[in-house]
């Protein structure tokens, strides 16, 4: 049981078991595989990716969507629901509400990725370009559910949302039992959230580290001040992860749950994506790649890593291959004797 003040009745064990029987006859269990690149070259003891990248909508977001839209009342579908997302988050909803045929509008900004608004559309929901940031496009997402009395589904501060990316910890613990050190991208909370509920319910000696961008860190921020605080001061290539105000639900899981947060700089997160592609043979966003990034740039003390088990989350996948192209070009270098598939 977790002890925290105040967290215990926000989302447990039990609610996260309860959104795997759900989520589970949607979602895929994503696959979990060594790099041998990473735990060789890189920090000396058994790195596993979480691939949330081969996951429906190519994110962890269709997990936590599908949850919350399953615990709505007939009432409340039938209202339609409204989320606000800069692309993950979106599809989930989008494709969830495509499987259960219900009515949904997602809001996104202007920095949301073409290709992420063009999937969405795909799946069937309406689009509304509101705002310049996220953050924006999520203010609007409430005036909008006010005016026009849609359902909302928050992409990160609800219980059955994290509930539902939850369950990627137990799918984690399924496969590595003893695992040592969870590392997980933060944006809004949601994610990290569910996910050390349910690590640290199973083992609470399980070493929980979030990464976020430099540019964007507002829930570092927020855990680093003791209160909700923002920060946003420009654009990340991590954009599934640009949240300047963690969620008042989310916030307080964090500060109890989660050992540290680190930083990385969108140099990092470019490399860790190039290497992603190259060394592993993974698509990862920018968010996705936060991990792999902390990793490379060894923002994580190594008592951590060394001989240890570790599990770096590939969060999702959905990066217009025209960035991908442009970081390629940007950091190629001729494979090593060594490389391949690793």
């Amino acid at each position: 049981m977790l002890k925290g003040v105040g967290i215990d009745n926000i989302v447990d064990i039990h609610d996260i078991e309860e959104a795997k029987a759900i989520v589970g006859k949607y979602a895929r269990k994503t696959p979990l595989v060594q790099s041998m690149f990473l735990s060789r070259n890189v920090v000396g003891g058994d790195v596993y990716l979480k691939l949330e990248n081969m996951q429906l909508t190519g994110s962890f977001k269709f997990r936590g969507a599908n949850n919350k839209i399953n615990h709505l009342s007939k009432e409340e579908l039938d209202r339609g629901v409204i989320t606000a997302s800069a692309g993950n988050h979106a599809q989930g909803v989008a494709l969830t509400g495509h499987l259960l045929g219900i009515d949904t509008t997602v809001v996104m900004p202007d920095e949301a990725p073409q290709m992420k608004r063009d999937a969405t559309r795909g799946y069937g929901a309406e689009v509304d370009i509101h705002g310049a940031t996220f953050d924006d496009a999520h203010q609007w997402m409430f005036e909008r559910a006010e005016r026009e009395g849609k359902t909302i589904v928050d992409p990160f501060n609800d219980k059955y949302v994290i509930a539902g990316q939850g369950t990627i910890g137990l799918e984690i613990l399924d496969d590595i039992w003893d695992v040592d050190t969870v590392i997980i991208p933060v944006g809004g909370g949601g994610l990290i959230s569910g996910m050390a509920t349910a690590l640290k319910s199973f083992n609470p000696n399980i070493h929980i580290v979030g990464v976020q961008s430099e540019n964007v860190h507002g829930m570092y921020a927020s855990v680093k001040a003791g209160q909700i605080t923002k920060h946003h001061d420009d654009f990340t290539l991590a954009d599934g992860t640009d949240v300047a105000v963690p969620g008042d639900i989310t916030f307080p899981i964090v500060s109890e749950l989660v050992d540290e947060i680190v930083l990385v700089n969108e140099d990092e997160i470019a490399h860790a994506m190039k290497d992603l592609l190259q060394r592993t043979k993974v698509v990862a966003e920018g968010a996705g790649a936060l991990p792999v990034a902390a990793l490379e740039s060894h923002k994580i003390d190594d008592r951590w890593l060394k001989n240890k088990k570790t599990v770096a989350m590939v969060s999702g996948g959905n990066v217009d291959l025209n960035r991908v192209s442009q970081i390629i070009d940007q950091f190629l270098k001729p494979v090593k004797a060594d490389g391949g598939i690793g």
